[in-house]
Order: structure tokens, then sequence, then C-alpha cells
């Protein structure tokens, strides 16, 4: 045995999951990944294939293993990062009895709704103990589970308990139901006012309605819960000494790996969705803004939650259902959508010919949360160029994020001397520069920002197996490049922010016309 040790690693986006077996020094040594698909379900409803989702997942481990070609037994754990505000109900055995409800799902807002009318003082309540609240838009787990119950009630009665997807995943490929301060988040029920005792709170559980049976037992964070099972690990190709690490969630993941728990740190993520990260010593809420504090993985300190609503989703979809669409017209498909992105966008100046894209495709979230809004083009002309168009597409999520940055600071008690940027929407130089250009603050774009996630979790399961300490994160940090923001854009990029948010503003009328059920 050589003495190396690795880490599979998985993160389960929206779109799909990755796996990675990374090494101790960060080295992604092999990675696969496996389209997820989204079933829309109306009216409001969003699901996915947990069984689908379950093969995906041990197909892309066995890839990965059989790629990298190590000993078993140098392969220590399995660690697992996912999107959340999403639900999976299982049986006994960790199988589900029904589809992943994911985050975008709205079909349990009016339960959550119910809640306030029935408990007058339950916001102070949410605020006080937990921090975050039951989402009358429906977007968080206590809304999907609360949907299960009364609009689905034998699946109710045939949940033993409800997981999110990091949780189903360790289920499955360990046999033990458990879930941890951080998965749990967006159930809203645990007391996270005190870090090292954060457990259910019996009130919380009584307001909402949930039988406190449904709820998984807590764990510590990034725990082992157990080990594959015999017939998975013979499966995938793993030791049944393989240890199933208790997960997380892909913000906090990507918290940890931009290195916003260090002095004068933020990040900023694009992915599915966009965020800004970072990290703060307190529990704390602000409503307003649709910020709050929820438990880091990083003992005694709390993530910013800080969701800024559609990223580069809105790219994939504009390239998808008109750039490269198939239908009557034509078949403009092609392989490879984003190649051609940065060259298109480089020669379009600085402001798309005054184009607005406004980026709200499954409504606004924070700073300023409205489930109505939507998104669209404003101040198209003969002139306009599908350039043009994709240009305000970047620029119109960079200005979300800015509407957002001077939040997320006050939040975290500092203003940012550096943002790290990850995600898929790092991969793109124009992009990068346009953000350092819109935001005014110098941009970090990481190198191989798409594997932020599957590494941070990995050296977080490294470090919580004794392998390495916090002080060697920057084994899992490196910069691909710096981007400065140019004086000389300045001006161009302040005019059209404030057409930007007189936009959200002026259109609030038309959207809730539009939208409001």
């Amino acid at each position: 045995m050589s003495g190396a040790r690795y880490i599979v690693s998985l993160d389960l986006g929206t779109s799909g999951l990755k796996a990675a077996l990374v090494s101790e020094r960060g080295e992604v040594v092999a990675s696969a990944y496996r389209p997820v698909e989204t079933i829309l379900v109306e009216p409001g409803g969003a699901e996915q294939d947990a069984e689908a989702i379950w093969a995906a997942t041990k197909d892309a481990m066995r890839q990965v293993v059989q790629e990298a070609s190590r000993p078993a037994q140098e392969i220590i754990a399995v660690a697992i990062a996912s999107q959340f505000s999403s639900v999976v109900p299982v049986d006994r055995s960790g199988e589900p009895v029904m589809n992943l409800i994911l985050w975008m799902d709205k079909r349990g807002g009016a339960y959550s709704r119910e809640i306030y009318g029935r408990h007058p003082g339950a916001i102070a309540t949410w605020v006080d103990v937990h921090g975050a609240l039951p989402l009358p838009s429906g977007n968080d787990t206590l809304s999907h589970m609360l949907w299960v119950k009364e609009a689905r009630p034998d699946v109710y009665q045939r949940t033993h308990k409800f997981l999110e997807p990091m949780d189903y995943l360790t289920a499955r490929l360990s046999g033990e139901i458990t879930a941890n301060a951080c998965t749990v988040f967006m159930m809203v029920l645990t007391d996270n006012r005190q870090l090292d005792d954060v457990h259910y709170d019996d009130t919380l559980i009584e307001m909402s309605g949930i039988d406190r049976e449904k709820l998984p037992d807590l764990v510590p964070i990034l725990s082992s819960v157990g080990t594959v099972l015999p017939a998975v690990a013979a499966e995938i190709g793993l030791s049944p000494e393989t240890q199933v690490l208790s997960g997380l969630n892909d913000t906090q993941a990507v918290a940890v790996g931009t290195g916003t728990f260090q002095a004068g740190h933020g990040g900023v993520n694009i992915g599915t969705t966009s965020q800004i990260l970072a990290h703060r010593a307190d529990k704390a809420s602000d409503l307003e803004h649709a910020i709050v504090s929820s438990p880091s993985p990083i003992a005694g300190r709390y993530v910013a939650i800080a969701e800024n609503g559609i990223g580069a989703k809105a790219l994939d979809h504009f390239l998808t259902n008109v750039t490269f669409a198939s239908d009557a017209l034509a078949d403009h498909t092609t392989e490879d959508m984003f190649g051609g992105v940065d060259a298109l966008v480089r020669d379009v100046p600085a402001g798309s010919g005054s184009v607005l894209f406004l980026p709200w495709l499954t409504g606004s979230h924070a700073p300023s949360s409205n489930e109505n809004a939507r998104g669209g083009f404003l101040n198209l002309s003969l002139s306009t160029t599908r350039a043009h168009m994709v240009r305000s597409i970047l620029e119109g999520v960079a200005y979300n994020l800015r509407w957002l940055l001077p939040s997320v600071e006050q939040f975290a008690g500092k203003e940012f001397d550096e943002i790290y940027f990850s995600g898929g929407g790092a991969l793109s130089d124009e992009w990068s520069q346009i953000l350092a250009d819109v935001m005014g603050r110098p941009l970090l774009q990481l190198e191989d920002p798409r594997h932020c996630i599957t590494r941070t979790t990995a050296f977080l399961g490294f470090e919580r197996l004794g392998h390495l300490e916090m002080s060697d994160f920057p084994l899992i940090r490196h910069v691909r490049r710096t981007y400065e923001p140019r004086p000389e854009r300045s001006a161009i990029y302040d005019e059209l922010f404030e057409q930007f948010l007189a936009a959200f503003d002026r259109n609030r009328p038309i959207f809730d016309s539009l939208n409001a059920r």
C-alpha cells in the first residue's frame, strides 16, 4: 500500500451529478458527470426521479473508480454535497416512495402561508430560534413536506423519513438514515442558536404540523455514519470498509471553497443559480433582503445564505430554446452550445447597446424577494443582434449580483477586498471580466471552478477524518486569473444598473398581474 488516500466526492446539482476522486492534495484524479432530468408538473411543481438519481450516482462513481485505477483500500470515504431546499420521502430502507421534490417547486406555498394564520407570532419565533422562515413561495423543504402531507396523504403515510438529496444518497450508500445541522437547514425546524447543540425544536415542529417521527436523526456534520453497503461497494468497485460521511449543501461547500471564512474574502458562485458567499461569527437574519445564516461546516461559524436567483441557467435557457433550438422553423442544435460564447460577446461593446436582460426567470430572490417577477429583454431595436442579447444575459446576472453585494457585505460585517469566482460561470473569461467591471471589485477566477464543490467537500472530509487541517486549505484553492475593474466602463455600467433597478420596481405591477395566482 502506497499510503495515498482518496475520497469519492459527489456534487448533486439541479441539472446533474458530478463524481470526482480527490486526493489529499486536492487533485481531481478522475471525474464523471451524469445529467438529471427535471420534470415540471403543473401547477408549479418540479420533480426529479430519485431512483434515476441513485442509478446515475452509482454509474458515475463506478466510472471514476475504474478510470482512476487506485487500490480500493486507498479510497477511504465518500462525501456528498447537493442542491438543497429539496426533499425525498423515503421508506425504512431508504428507498424513495415518490419523486424528489425540487427547490423550485411552489406547490406547498399555501400550506406554509397557513402557518402564519394559525400562529400570529410565528415569524418572530422562527427568526429567533432558527433564523429562516417557512417561505410563502413554497420554495423550501418544509413547504414540500407539507404539500406531501396535505396533497398526497398516502405518500405521507408511507414516508418513514423526509431527506434532503445529500442525505438520501448517504442513506442509499450506507443504509443509515441520518442528517445534520447543515443538511436540514431548509426544513426550518432546528434550533440554531448554539452551534454545538443544534437540535429539532418542539415549538417549531408543533407550529409546522409535521410529525416529529418523519424527521431524520441528526449526527455531527461530515461525521462517518457507517460504511458503504457490501453489495453497493461490490457494484461500484469500492472496499466495503469505505466510510460514508454525512454531507452538506452546495452553498455551504462553495462558501468554504471560495475562502470566505478568511478575513476580507467574499465569494460569487454562478451555477444553475447564483449566490454571493460569506461567513459570519454569529446567527443573524436580514428578512428585508432575504439573507439568513445557516450553520457552517467550519466549527463555530455561520454561512450567509443569499440566493440571488437564476444564474447560468438563464444563458442555458436562451441558447437551448432560442439560439440552438430545434422546432418547426429549423434544427439549429449543436453539441457545444457554450463554446463560442466568449468569442461572440468579446466584440460587443460594454452595455450591449443599452439592451437590458432581466434574469428573474423563476422569480426574484435576495436582495428583494418577489415570486411573481419574471425575466425578459428590454430596449431591443432593429440594430439588436443575438450577440447583444447574449452579452446582456451575462450583464443582467452581474447586475443582479451587484444589487445583492452591499447587503451581503453588511450582513457579514465586512467589505470584501477580493471576491473569488466559482461555478460553471467561472469558466468564462468574459463573464469574469464583466463581473469585475459591474461590481467594481477585483475578481479572482478559480482554476477548475466546476470542481470547487467536489474538491471542497473532499477537503472537509479529510479534515474531519484527521488527515488534514484547516490551515491546509491553500491545497485546494488555486486562482487561474485575477480581473481588475476597468474604470472606463464604470459610467456605462453605473447608468445601466440604475435602469436595471428601475425595471424591477416599475414592472412589479405587471409581474403581479400576469403571474399572481
